[in-house]
């Protein structure tokens, strides 16, 4: 099955894709079947669990917190697959905020998301899960090199949580920046994009000036990426030194991860 015939059979779940085949520096690239990516699978449809079921996954991560999973509901269970959680954002931080982006009029959007402000969070919510998430992001891959593939990491869109740690496991497997930065902009596919949910209780509703402020919440886009990067190099100085001295990579857990995940 193809990767996009693959999202096709997927109803219930957006954002899916395996990150097989992306190019390492020194020529290899990340096998197929090992990784794969997506938004949450709280609404996976039988036939969705089916699919998901014949991936031969080891491990479902799971990196949103409270709020999230108690607004979109638990994953689907998958049989035999083990489920962790490992919240990458803290529930009480923007609570509120998100209540305002479902129910809030245009001149509250405005006041939250206007003149830059929407971007500026976002931009923010990346370099603090590069410097404050680091044992969380450690545990992943140790996971990973130890017996957790194959995997699926998702959060709610599988774009910002999922798409960090997805690009931070590409960079200790030594994939190119760019190619790194190409498999995350794929969540702009109209296909793949979270939905947008408002509530009835606004009067602004799904208007284009709403969905404008909305935008820099729910795309993917290159300057968010590179600024967890530019973060990673200020704080370590070096991709190397944040995999071992931030995230506690040792030559050999490096060697098992790459062996696990790289073709031969």
């Amino acid at each position: 099955m193809t990767q996009e015939s693959a999202e096709k059979v997927l109803a219930g779940v957006r954002n899916f894709r395996d990150v097989g085949g992306l190019p390492t520096a020194d020529g290899r690239r990340v096998r197929r079947g090992v990784l794969f990516r997506s938004g949450h699978l709280a609404h996976a449809t039988p036939e969705d669990a089916a699919f998901l079921g014949g991936l031969a996954l080891h491990t479902v991560f799971d990196f949103r917190n409270a709020a999230d999973r108690k607004l979109d509901g638990p994953d689907v269970m998958l049989p035999g697959v083990r489920n962790v959680n490992i919240p990458l954002s803290d529930p009480a931080d923007g609570a509120e905020f998100w209540k305002m982006v479902r129910d809030g009029e245009l001149d509250q959007l405005q006041t939250i998301l206007g003149d830059g402000l929407g971007v500026e969070r976002m931009t923010t919510s990346y370099r603090t899960m590069i410097t404050s998430r680091t044992a969380e992001h450690s545990r992943i891959l140790h996971a990973l090199a130890e017996d957790s593939v194959p995997a699926l990491m998702h959060c709610a869109a599988g774009k910002d949580r999922a798409g960090l740690s997805v690009a931070i496991t590409l960079l200790a497997l030594g994939v190119d920046r760019g190619a790194i930065e190409a498999d995350y902009l794929l969540s702009n596919d109209p296909h793949r994009r979270y939905k947008v949910h408002r509530s009835a209780k606004s009067k602004a509703g799904m208007s284009t000036e709403v969905l404008e402020l909305l935008a820099p919440l729910f795309d993917a886009r290159a300057a968010y990426l590179h600024a967890a990067f530019t973060t990673i190099d200020e704080t370590w100085g070096d991709v190397e030194t944040y995999l071992t001295k931030g995230l506690g990579l040792t030559d050999p857990t490096r060697t098992r991860l790459r062996s696990r995940m790289l073709e031969s």
